[in-house]
């Protein structure tokens, strides 16, 4: 997944963002609501914000991207532990509450939950062309005997299949894999595809001209 990280604890922010990375996904780590402005136009499967920033509430700028009808998951991350910080962040928007010190290993754990439910969320059926993802497990088979990724093909078919149904741009999916690297590498992405292709079978990545790819025949 690729993950917006908005916290300005140098301890728990390097710890959390370095475990998280160590678990396959892409962390954008920012300090302050401003460098979090500055990525408003990325995509991300999930935000992982602080309540008390330097330059303002983490709660009430997730509130703000509510009201503009985004919709990516979100946790707030935390030291308030009563009810009603605990209902006010919640009605704000958030999907999750972790209070502080948030271990990395449960915030792991949490992600896989949200990978899991994303998968049973009217998935992309593959069972026609053999092919079984599990996102929770980060892991791909085909015909029963598991597939070899390397970590962006991974991420590509990650993106995909967290996106059910959908049709996702190519520029959307660069950012998505290759993040602040898609500028720089304009064949990248198609690179990509076309390994997950020879691996699994020409059906599983459909390009849909003009408008980006999407999961399954």
């Amino acid at each position: 997944m690729r993950l917006l990280l908005i916290e300005d604890d140098d301890l728990l922010g390097d710890g959390l963002s370095t475990y998280l990375q160590t678990e396959g996904h892409r962390v954008d780590w920012c300090r302050t609501l401003a460098q979090a402005r500055l990525l408003r136009d990325q995509p991300f499967d999930a935000w992982l914000i602080d309540w008390q920033l330097p330059d303002g509430s983490g709660r009430d700028w997730l509130a703000a991207q509510r009201a503009h009808g985004v919709s990516t998951h979100a946790w707030i991350l935390t030291a308030r532990q009563g009810l009603d910080s605990r209902v006010s962040g919640l009605d704000a928007g958030a999907d999750d509450y972790l209070v502080k010190p948030v271990a990395p290993e449960e915030l792991s754990a949490r992600l896989r939950a949200l990978a899991r439910r994303l998968q049973g969320q009217g998935g992309p059926s593959l069972a026609d062309a053999g092919v079984q993802i599990d996102l929770a497990a980060r892991q791909v088979r085909l015909h029963g005997e598991r597939v070899t990724l390397t970590g962006r093909e991974w991420t590509v078919l990650e993106a995909l299949a967290l996106r059910p149904g959908r049709t996702v741009s190519k520029r959307e999916l660069e950012r998505l894999v290759l993040g602040p690297e898609s500028e720089l590498h304009s064949n990248a992405l198609e690179v990509h595809v076309a390994a997950l292709r020879r691996k699994l079978g020409r059906d599983v990545v459909q390009t849909e001209r003009g408008l980006g790819y999407r999961l399954g025949p």
